[in-house]
């Protein structure tokens, strides 16, 4: 029975993090698949699902990259089929991609169906080796493999056009597979446009047995003919999370056998939370930072010989002004510490935050002093001396107002910052609030 390998998202040339080597990852990770789970496990074929590349405008090295990875499969007697996905199809206002460049060289076949611009109909064409176009394939391992364009939001009125141009098509193989660039809805958060389940089922009606799709950097599949692999590498941190891989897939007598392969290269991804409480100092709050890498440093989570990509994410409530705090510094520091290729420090934290009920007639000096009292109340080193260092602050600009000098003043504010620490009683009110 056929074996193939399914892959999508590949997206040569990734430049976000402005950081080379993190573009090399994707290189590697298309190369090590190649060689694991086509060229060592001599599968049928091999399909691409859509964005083997970042952008539709890519520098020499990314082409050439591509190059290497899929002359090293043509040189093993595999077959490579792809189509395009949104982020490498035809640049606007042209009529060609990098996708049909590799296709025209023969290191891939870019399967594309015609479509009817008057009608807006789709017609499949057999592949023809002289002409390299066509948009679809019976290869002699009993698979016919049919491809698909990017559609956006017309997908779904493009799954019904495709579907009656499969039903057109003279009886071919066994089994039958679409490739197609878009994804599934309830698969991740966000993702506005995604199809329903119920709008794939005019390609099974007509003898699909393996969608297979891209897009969506998620691996997922649906009732055992609907496929995605997700992305070979993570494009954020926050991918990090997602299962992802290649689907080394078989054609049985007992249906479709598809197993999500995920051990190749990728680049390590570590992610750390850590909660504030409000009451910490900055410099304990850097010192707990510090405290969270080691920690994963120590269980095996982080391990320094990965050059892993790190986030720290600092979530809660401080007691000091939040942007006191030197993030840049801290940074540096955490990406010493772990030696990542790329830290990110995500700092979430908001000011403790109290405001003193005040009545409608209330004086301007009450006004004032209850606003002092709020930012000293949220502060962690001053909230036990508020209610004396408000007054003193009144006090202070009242002195000030009169005119005395800054050599008068400086004694006084020296006497108020040296007032030991008031008892903290909380108000009658509040505990009364919080007991029922």
């Amino acid at each position: 029975m056929a074996r193939f390998l399914h892959i999508a998202d590949i997206h040569l040339g990734f430049d976000r993090y402005n950081n080379k080597e993190r573009t090399k990852d994707f290189y590697f990770a298309l190369s090590d698949v190649l060689d694991r789970y086509a060229i060592q496990v001599k599968v049928d074929f091999v399909i691409i699902c859509g964005d083997l590349f970042e952008q539709r405008m890519i520098q020499p090295a990314v082409l050439n990259q591509a190059q290497l990875c899929l002359q090293k499969v043509k040189d093993a007697g595999i077959p490579v089929l792809a189509i395009e996905g949104n982020h490498d199809n035809c640049p606007y206002g042209t009529a060609t991609s990098w996708l049909k460049y590799l296709s025209q060289w023969g290191l891939l076949t870019l399967l594309e169906p015609d479509q009817n611009r008057d009608n807006g109909t789709v017609h499949y064409s057999h592949w023809d080796d002289a002409s390299r176009s066509g948009g679809y394939i019976d290869l002699p391992c009993g698979v016919r493999v049919l491809g698909s364009h990017w559609y956006g939001a017309a997908a779904p009125q493009a799954i019904e056009q495709i579907a009656a141009a499969i039903a057109a098509l003279p009886p071919g193989p066994e089994n039958t597979l679409l490739m197609f660039h878009h994804g599934l809805e309830g698969q991740i958060a966000r993702y506005s446009g995604a199809l329903r389940y119920r709008e794939l089922l005019p390609l099974k009606a007509v003898g699909v047995d393996y969608l297979a799709l891209g897009h969506i950097h998620k691996a997922y599949s649906e009732e055992e003919w609907v496929f995605n692999p997700g992305s070979l590498e993570a494009n954020n941190i926050e991918e990090g999370s997602f299962e992802r891989g290649a689907y080394l897939v078989e054609f049985t007598s007992a249906g479709v056998q598809a197993e999500l392969k995920q051990d190749y290269y990728q680049r390590t991804i570590v992610r750390l939370v850590l909660k504030t409480q409000g009451d910490e100092s900055q410099e304990e709050l850097v010192e707990a930072a510090i405290a969270q890498v080691n920690q994963a440093i120590a269980s095996g989570r982080l391990v320094l010989a990965d050059a892993p990509m790190v986030e720290l994410r600092i979530q809660g409530t401080v007691g000091f002004d939040r942007l006191s705090l030197d993030t840049k510094q801290l940074q540096q520091q955490l990406q010493t510490l772990s030696q990542a290729l790329i830290f990110l420090l995500k700092y979430e934290v908001e000011e403790t935050a109290y405001q003193s009920p005040i009545t409608d007639d209330a004086s301007r000096d009450q006004i004032e002093r209850n606003a002092f009292l709020d930012l000293l109340t949220g502060h962690r080193d001053y909230k036990k001396r508020a209610e004396s260092l408000a007054q003193g602050l009144v006090d202070l600009k009242e002195r000030q107002l009169a005119g005395q000098s800054e050599e008068a003043l400086y004694p006084f504010i020296a006497a108020l910052l040296d007032t030991p620490a008031e008892p903290v009683v909380e108000p009658a009110g509040e505990l009364a609030l919080e007991e029922t």
